[in-house]
């Protein structure tokens, strides 16, 4: 009997401090294996709504904008039972849908939403978190305009965790307020594409209460999305998708639309402060430097709608200042991390031990594991201990005028010209050993042995035009027959009829998703890195400042970012030239450019281990595959 009353004792002193409404509240978080485990009904769940009170007027209307919040969280969640909350925010519930099925909202008759999009709810909710789907403002059913990326995208986000944390006002449908006493206020948002931009972009503001992000293939900088270096990917975007995510009659947003269009130096391609209120890196209305959350990245390198310089920038922005960070690199093009093939589960636990440290305190060892993933070929992955490979080491790669491409410097006074006009890349990498006069090639022989590229590669030009600018592409090619992702088609991956499930289901929702695969193509050549600049925004972006006809300038840029291994016996090739139409909708300014090789190249980030003492050299010229049939990439400029 003895032996029985500490345990008697301590039963009956847990029931005296129990408040009486987590006495009744049944359900209470648990935690097994660093794990909080599924003790709550998703079907039993609250499911409602409410309208937040922003602190903008998009729609010039005279009134503060409201961003509509859609809420399921826990039956047992209130003031006896606080949860954390995992945000969605989205321009696209009630037009293209999110995540590979295309899910959009599905509403009761009382107006809540019965379906929600993907499986954060079906998954989290049940594990003691709410899932908030939040409508961008001016889509669905929230107030005002669309403004991409500015001031009325991220302050409207911003109020939703205000409202979380009892700095801002909201009501329900009735007009009475609106009070979150069910939640802890820590927060995360997440989502991919213009849904992780938006986490990106509240994090930046520094805003109280928001513990962790998770953006998946997001923008940093929307300069960086529709630009690089003074080159236009394409014009008059945002406004275009302002109107696109926009489901409202098309008037009622015009006049944002129009200031846009006016506003974007479309004319000129420099950065103004239209892309500075658009900029999470440095911006006006935030920057890396107030982040307080920390941040899981997930990008893909061969992502060309969102570029991935977007990640790469960001990446190393929140490393310089130490934010605590995690990163998974893949090779499909924009694809989300859930249909990354045969890593559905491994994701979805991955995230699940992200969140509960961040926003329930589990100590469950995340953030001591290697910080990266990275996929190195088709669905295999390495996981190491940052991004780029620690310890990566830059080689100079030098074009000769013989079309070699080497360690040691051309001879001196050597050259190679080329003409600036339109051309695609698949023109660009066709029969480089022919000569054309819309691009210059360079190759490497046969490698003796596999080299990691791991970063991002840096173009270094000396050149003279005969006119006062000219767009310039640098494209990194690996020359040899492999089988590889092929990113191109459906941007990587094909949906099978097979499901697997992912937490809780209703009659209206469920958490059941088609798997994937990995699309391979077998191709005799890969472009590997490509990047673009106008020569007058060699200084600053800015700033355009056209050189000197006939006066030889240094012309320095990065590429985008990569992660690819040339295999033994290939070639790496260096293809220099005008303006690049697969992904510019510019014409080309028609100018003479003539390369000084000598004090030119492009230095390679290679990991080491596989150092590169010397680049072999063929005695005949490479003459490479004739043009090959490439598909464009799908989707190159929709932002979903």
């Amino acid at each position: 009997m003895s032996q029985l009353r500490p345990a008697l004792f301590a039963v009956a002193l847990t029931m005296a401090i129990a408040t009486p409404a987590q006495a009744a509240a049944g359900p209470a978080i648990t935690i097994e294996n660093g794990r909080t485990q599924p003790v709550f009904s998703y079907t039993d769940a609250i499911r409602e709504h409410v309208y937040v009170e922003s602190t903008v007027d998009s729609d010039l209307d005279g009134a503060l904008d409201k961003v509509r919040v859609d809420i399921i969280r826990p039956k047992e969640s209130g003031p006896g039972l606080k949860v954390p909350v995992i945000i969605d925010e989205s321009p696209y519930y009630d037009n293209s849908g999110r995540g590979n099925e295309g899910e959009r909202k599905v509403y009761d008759a009382a107006g809540n939403v019965a379906k929600f999009p993907l499986f954060y709810d079906n998954y989290f909710v049940p594990r003691g978190y709410a899932v908030l789907n939040v409508d961008m403002l001016g889509t669905t059913r929230s107030d005002g305009c669309p403004d991409i990326g500015g001031k009325a995208d991220v302050l409207g986000g911003k109020a939703v965790i205000d409202w979380l944390n009892g700095r801002a006002n909201a009501v329900k449908a009735d007009g009475t307020p609106a009070v979150a006493d069910w939640t802890t206020g820590k927060s995360a948002m997440i989502g991919k594409s213009y849904d992780g931009t938006l986490a990106n972009a509240v994090a930046a503001t520094g805003v109280e209460g928001l513990k962790t992000i998770v953006p998946i293939s997001a923008i940093s900088s929307w300069y960086k999305y529709q630009r690089s270096n003074g080159v236009i990917y394409n014009y008059d975007y945002a406004s275009w998708l302002a109107n696109y995510v926009d489901t409202d009659p098309e008037d009622k947003c015009r006049q944002v639309r129009d200031k846009m269009d006016a506003e974007d130096a479309d004319d000129t391609g420099n950065y103004n402060a239209f892309w500075a209120e658009r900029d999470y890196i440095d911006g006006l209305l935030g920057d890396v430097s107030k982040v307080k959350a920390s941040v899981f990245v997930v990008h893909t390198v061969n992502d060309l709608n969102v570029k991935p310089d977007n990640f790469s920038a960001w990446w190393k922005a929140l490393a310089d200042r130490n934010v605590p960070r995690k990163i998974w690199v893949g090779q499909t093009q924009h694809v989300d991390p859930f249909d990354f093939d045969g890593r559905r589960d491994l994701w979805v636990d991955t995230l699940h031990r992200w969140f509960d440290h961040w926003l329930h305190g589990v100590r469950n060892g995340i953030t001591q594991e290697p910080r990266a993933d990275v996929e190195i070929g088709p669905a295999q992955w390495i996981t190491q201990r940052d991004w780029p490979a620690p310890f990566a080491l830059k080689a100079s790669l030098r074009p000769a005028s013989d079309g070699s491409l080497g360690l040691r410097p051309a001879a001196r006074n050597s050259t190679a010209t080329f003409t600036d006009v339109a051309m695609s890349e698949t023109d660009m990498v066709a029969d480089v050993g022919t000569a054309n006069t819309g691009r210059v090639a360079f190759t490497t022989g046969a490698l003796p042995l596999d080299l990691r590229l791991s970063g991002t590669p840096t173009a270094d030009l000396r050149v003279k035009l005969d006119k006062p600018t000219a767009n310039l592409t640098a494209l990194l090619v690996d020359f040899g027959e492999a089988t590889r992702v092929d990113w191109r088609r459906n941007q990587g991956i094909t949906t099978l009829t097979e499901e697997d499930c992912q937490g809780e289901s209703t009659a209206a929702d469920d958490a059941c998703y088609r798997k994937v695969v990995t699309n391979v193509a077998t191709r005799p050549l890969e472009i590997v890195a490509r990047g673009w600049i106008d020569v007058q925004n060699r200084d600053s972006l800015s700033q355009a400042k056209p050189l000197p006809t006939g006066t030889y300038g240094t012309v320095k840029w990065l590429t985008l970012p990569q992660d690819y291994t040339f295999r033994k016996g290939h070639r790496i090739g260096l293809v220099l030239a005008g303006t690049d139409s697969t992904y510019s909708d510019e014409t080309g300014t028609g100018a003479k450019v003539t390369v000084d090789l000598s004090k030119s190249s492009v230095s390679v980030p290679f990991v080491l281990g596989t150092p590169l003492a010397d680049v072999p050299k063929d005695t005949a010229r490479f003459r490479g595959p004739e043009k090959l049939d490439l598909p464009a990439p799908e989707n190159e400029f929709t932002f979903f």
